[in-house]
């Protein structure tokens, strides 16, 4: 049992509780009939007892005569007024019952307002001022509203979030549109549909420039801009090293066994000619081409060129290797970065033919403005998913090393990033360790899950528990079956002490009965209680406090309802358009259409 379970075990006065409804209802039968009779006595005739069961005693008994036909209608007036209220009364009741959500039952055994204090709509806003950001709205992250008492609860703007949200269960309508739509200051998205873009595109173009990085066509967006991997890598072998081990840990985690040899050995070679590419001013996908000729030492002279002569050391020794060898290292390094031969992905990575398409900065991205980018990946092909999961750890770098140059070591207005998919379309294996710190930078992170083993599979089981205990903000949202899981969920929620009953009779006999009353330890929610959670409700765990339940707000009842329909409506495939028309709907007009 748990506290969603209101008996707690045999009622020991059901007996009682029948013969006092049988009672009632006859007592009841009698006043009706005795209302009845002094309703219909007429002149002459003689008036019922003044007690109702001695008027019933009495005619039945043929002590008292019924005053005949009006005496009978009122009784049955009477009787019908009766059953009609019961049945009104009883359909409220139904009504209520079928209203009321199990689950809600454990919201007086959980945090109540007073501890989550510090994430009303007052605390997050006390926590704004307190970072320097007075008047921000909103004043943090929406959560959702408390089942009981109804407060609004934010995530501060120096708050970590983790969701897990099983698949059907609201996760976007009421966690990603809303806060990306409200969100001041870059906002940096990724996701594995475009339900998300069609629905915030609208409101972030009068914020400011939306890029939609869409290489698989989900969002049937052209590539009418690009991203150079290599404007991150620059002149730095670190960072070139960083930007080889995203692209690798997308087709093997980083908890995964690797080959001793070969895996290290390809990556040490693709940074060497990541960085002999961008120090050449060459578009990325030379680097695969690279890797197709073994024995080209173009890589190797560049990099002696500029000065980079271990770095050239390095490639010229897996050339100069016995041939085995050396097809083994640039065989393994080419279908790491196989994803740069996939259809439409040079388009993204390259000016391509079309020199006028701009390049997107992504140092610029996170200093100027409240622009925003939608990182779209499909989650069964990886192709995609390397590219994503380098611009979004390159623009997470570039916000933190932002933020410790900045006043108080933190950005001006604060950067979201929503990772929808995370461990699908952004597995970055450095999240979990860099979590917690993002925060003390102005970045607010919100990483949504379907479960704890999509996660694990990401991260590893250590990656998982340390991403989940970096967060503030916990979140679980329902539809899922991990019953470990939930079980550390139950636990977290906590105990309490039900008043119990036992009974005991003799045998034969009716009345002689002994009843005890007691207690016993009961979990506020159990595992069948998290499992079953419906639609519409969110266990949330803030750093601190005890877990709280939390109605989750859907879009279409915030104060951007209007504005994300007209989105929809201009960008969803089908939707009736604006009064603008497609042609005229530039960013420029639509921040000046009402």
């Amino acid at each position: 049992m748990s506290a969603t379970t209101k008996r707690r075990g045999p009622n020991p006065y059901a007996e009682m509780q029948a013969l006092g409804a049988v009672i009632g209802v006859l007592f009841l039968g009698c006043v009706v009939a005795w209302a009845g009779a002094w309703i219909g006595t007429g002149e002459g005739q003689e008036n019922p007892p003044g007690v109702p069961p001695v008027t019933v005693v009495l005619l039945a008994l043929g002590k008292y005569q019924w005053p005949g036909a009006t005496a009978t209608a009122a009784v049955f007036v009477i009787s019908v007024a009766i059953a009609a209220l019961g049945a009104g009364i009883a359909a409220v009741v139904i009504a209520r019952h079928r209203r009321e959500v199990l689950v809600d039952r454990a919201a007086p055994y959980l945090a109540q307002k007073r501890e989550l204090a510090a994430i009303t709509t007052r605390g997050a806003s006390n926590t704004a001022r307190r970072l320097g950001l007075p008047g921000l709205d909103p004043p943090g992250v929406q959560i959702g509203r408390m089942v009981r008492g109804s407060a609004d609860l934010w995530g501060t703007w120096e708050d970590m979030h983790v969701d897990i949200w099983g698949p059907r269960t609201g996760k976007t309508a009421t966690r990603a549109i809303p806060n990306i739509v409200a969100a001041p200051g870059p906002t940096v998205v990724t996701s594995n549909k475009r339900d998300v873009v069609d629905a915030t595109r609208l409101s972030r173009m009068r914020r400011g420039r939306v890029w939609v990085l869409d290489p698989q066509a989900q969002a049937s967006e052209p590539p009418s801009w690009y991203w150079d991997p290599l404007s991150y890598v620059g002149d730095s072998i670190v960072r070139a090293v960083k930007m080889t081990g995203r692209f690798s840990s997308i087709n093997r985690p980083d908890h995964a066994r690797s080959d001793a040899y070969f895996e290290p050995a390809a990556e040490d070679l693709i940074s060497n000619m990541l960085l002999a590419a961008s120090l050449d001013n060459l578009p990325i996908t030379r680097v695969y081409t690279w890797l197709t000729r073994p024995t080209d030492d173009t890589p190797e002279r560049i990099l002696r060129a500029f000065g980079h002569d271990m770095s050239a050391d390095a490639v010229e020794n897996v050339i100069t290797a016995p041939d085995r060898q050396r097809a083994g290292v640039y065989g393994t390094a080419a279908q790491i970065m196989s994803f740069l031969i996939a259809p439409g992905i040079a388009e993204w990575v390259t000016p391509g033919t079309d020199p006028s398409r701009p390049q997107f900065d992504y140092l610029s991205f996170v200093k100027e403005g409240a622009d925003t980018i939608y990182l779209l990946s499909e989650e069964t092909n990886k192709m995609a998913a390397p590219l994503v999961l380098a611009l979004t750890a390159a623009l997470a770098e570039a916000a933190e090393n932002w933020g410790i140059v900045r006043p108080g070591g933190r950005v001006e207005t604060p950067i979201l990033f929503v990772l929808d998919e995370a461990a699908n379309v952004c597995p970055w294996k450095a999240l979990p360790d860099k979590y917690s710190h993002f925060g003390s930078r102005g970045i607010v992170m919100m990483t949504i899950l379907q479960s704890w083993a999509q996660g694990a599979a990401a991260w590893g089981d250590t990656g998982m528990a340390k991403l989940w205990g970096a967060a503030n903000v916990r979140v679980y949202g329902g539809g899922v079956s991990d019953t470990k899981f939930l079980g550390d969920l139950s636990a977290s929620a906590g105990i309490f002490e039900p008043e119990t009953t036992s009974t005991s009779r003799k045998v034969h006999d009716l009345w002689d009965k002994n009843v005890t009353t007691g207690s016993r330890s009961e979990p506020v929610l159990d595992v069948p209680d998290l499992a079953s959670m419906p639609r519409g409700r969110a266990l949330v765990q803030y750093s601190g406090t005890r877990p709280t339940l939390v109605k989750p707000v859907p879009w279409w009842e915030g104060p951007y309802a209007d504005e994300i329909r007209a989105s929809l409506a201009y960008f969803e495939p089908g939707g009736t358009g604006g009064p603008l028309g497609p042609q005229e709907a530039t960013p420029e007009a639509l921040r000046k259409t009402p």
